[in-house]
C-alpha cells in the first residue's frame, strides 16, 4: 500500500508541474500508468497574494492549514506545498498540521549534498529572494547562498507574476534570466536553484550555465519515494 499524498497549492502551473511529475515518476517505480493516490486542494493565488504584500504571514499560514484540513478529511497521509514562497510561513504551521509535511528547501539541500555543490544561486520571487527559507535550510545543511542584486530581483520578480504564473514563457525573458544565472556563476555560484515552482518551466538543465536545482520536481520525486515506502 502507497501513501496518499496532499498537495497545498498555491500558484497553478507549479502545482500542475508538481502533479505531472508525482503521476510520472510514480510510473517509474511502481509500473505504467501507476502511482500514489493524490489530492490537490488551494485557494486563489489571489488571496496568496493579498496577505504577502500585506507582510501577513500569519494570513498565508491560515489559508495553507485551511487547505491542509480538507486534504486531511480527504485521506492524505502527508502533505507536500509546491510553492517556494510561501514556505515563509511553514514555522506558523507545522505544529498545526493535522499531517505531517516534506519541506522544499529541505528537498533542495539534501539534493545540493548529494551533489556536492558548495555555494547556490537562488532564484525566486522577491519575497523568496529576500525571506528567510532558503538561508535558513541551506546553512543548516552546511551550504552557502547567493542572490542577485536588487535590480535583477525586481525583474525576476515581475517575470513571474506578470508571466510565469500566466503560462507566459518568452524567449527575452529566457534569456534575461540565462543572463543573471551567469552572473551568478562569476560570482562564485556552482549550481542554481529554480525556487519558484514556475521557472523550471522556463529555464531548463540545457539552457542554464549552472546546474539547476529544480525545486518543484525534487520535491514531488521526494513525495513520490515517500509514499512509496523508499525514502
Amino acid at each position: 500500500m502507497t501513501q496518499h499524498i496532499g498537495i497545498v497549492a498555491c500558484s497553478a502551473e507549479g502545482a500542475a508541474l508538481c502533479y505531472r511529475t508525482i503521476a510520472r515518476d510514480g510510473a517509474r517505480l511502481l509500473g505504467p500508468h501507476d502511482h500514489p493516490e493524490v489530492s490537490m486542494h488551494t485557494h486563489s493565488l489571489a488571496q496568496y497574494m493579498s496577505c504577502m504584500d500585506a507582510n501577513d504571514w500569519p494570513g498565508v499560514a491560515e489559508l495553507m492549514l485551511s487547505s491542509a484540513e480538507k486534504l486531511a478529511q480527504a485521506g492524505a497521509d502527508f502533505l507536500i506545498c509546491p510553492d517556494n514562497t510561501i514556505h515563509q510561513a511553514f514555522d506558523l504551521i507545522e505544529h498545526r498540521s493535522l499531517r505531517p509535511w516534506l519541506h522544499i528547501a529541505e528537498e533542495v539541500a539534501n539534493e545540493a549534498r548529494r551533489s556536492h555543490f558548495k555555494r547556490l544561486g537562488v532564484l525566486g520571487t522577491r519575497y523568496l529572494m529576500e525571506g528567510p527559507v532558503y538561508p535558513q535550510k541551506l546553512k543548516a545543511a552546511g551550504l552557502e547562498h547567493h542572490i542577485p542584486g536588487p535590480q535583477q530581483r525586481e525583474r525576476i520578480n515581475q517575470i513571474i507574476f506578470d508571466e510565469l504564473v500566466n503560462a507566459q514563457f518568452t524567449p527575452s525573458s529566457l534569456a534575461y534570466y540565462q543572463e543573471v544565472i551567469r552572473t551568478l556563476k562569476d560570482e562564485g555560484c556552482d549550481a542554481v536553484v529554480l525556487g519558484c515552482t514556475e521557472i523550471p518551466l522556463l529555464v531548463t538543465p540545457d539552457s542554464s550555465s549552472l546546474p539547476t536545482l529544480d525545486s518543484t520536481r525534487l520535491l514531488a520525486k521526494a513525495a513520490v519515494r515517500k509514499a512509496v515506502g523508499n525514502v
